[in-house]
């Protein structure tokens, strides 16, 4: 019977691939510089060839070494991916991070969740609103498996799958100024103060940009770095906000707000990476958003 390597030895040869360097090789696999190099070693005795050449100064694949690494990472992936399934399908739990844009709320995606666990009892959820730029920043680096935001800048498309499931409509919230009429203009919203988020967000930069496109630059009474905090303002004073009718509606309001002319609305997607171990139990969740929004 042919010797088989173990799967220590060809994680430790994938951690090398990754890294190009022993010492932080064997760092990142937790073991010793010594212990790593045997377990590699002990790999190419069982292969039969020199997979890595090295010297005092450094050290790379060797064209063998190449090769073997093409045919070994997808099946130690796929080993990993049925184990996580069968430990799954025997009552364990997988757990997913969602991250949802804090400027938009997402009261309605937190009502959600409760509905899609009651019927996915072995889908953990944890849930973060956050600002765009952290989402994406903690999507890269695979602490959070899931977001949902409106902007792709900068996204490779081959390594990001990317669901669009609504339009955000956007509407002037304002329920001191009486309009007369459930829509207002762009020129009308400009001659009332208006509370914005944080020069920070995201979304502060999307909603000067809308302005600026039609030639206006509102006066900007105050900033604040949530929703909320933003309706709470308005309540009390005479000013205005743009905010997401979903997140109104959401919180209770149907009232004390205008629809804008030009219209604003944006499109939102369901972001993750392709390459995700999770990639099965995403897609359940990402369905069932997808639907939830689209059968409406």
């Amino acid at each position: 019977m042919i010797e088989l390597p173990s799967i220590q030895q060809l994680e430790n040869f994938i951690i090398y691939s990754q890294v190009k360097d022993f010492a932080l090789a064997a760092e990142k696999a937790g073991v010793t510089q010594s212990a790593f190099r045997f377990q590699i070693k002990k790999l190419e005795e069982v292969v039969g060839v020199q997979l890595i050449s090295h010297n005092n100064k450094n050290s790379e694949l060797t064209e063998d070494g190449k090769i073997f690494l093409s045919k070994v990472e997808n099946i130690v992936e796929q080993l990993k991916q049925a184990v996580k399934e069968m430990n799954t399908s025997s009552g364990e739990q997988v757990c997913l991070s969602v991250g949802a844009l804090m400027s938009l709320g997402d009261v309605l995606l937190d009502q959600h969740l409760t509905y899609f666990k009651k019927y996915n009892a072995n889908i953990k959820i944890n849930l973060s609103n956050l600002e765009a730029t952290t989402l994406l920043s903690r999507l890269k680096d695979d602490s959070i498996d899931i977001i949902s935001t409106f902007t792709l800048e900068n996204l490779n498309p081959d390594e990001y799958e990317n669901i669009f499931f609504c339009n955000e409509r956007m509407v002037y919230y304002a329920p001191n100024i009486q309009n007369g009429s459930n829509i207002i203009c762009i020129e009308e919203i400009c001659q009332y103060p208006l509370v914005q988020y944080s020069p920070y967000y995201l979304m502060y930069r999307t909603i000067k940009a809308y302005f600026k496109k039609y030639g206006y630059s509102p006066e900007i009474e105050a900033w604040f770095s949530t929703p909320y905090a933003i309706m709470h303002y308005c309540q009390q004073n005479q000013v205005g906000a743009v905010l997401s009718e979903r997140l109104l509606n959401a919180m209770g309001f149907y009232d004390g707000y205008y629809e804008i002319d030009p219209d604003f609305s944006l499109k939102c997607h369901l972001l993750y990476k392709k390459s995700n171990p999770k990639y099965k139990y995403i897609k359940i969740f990402t369905d069932y958003i997808d639907k939830l929004y689209n059968n409406k």
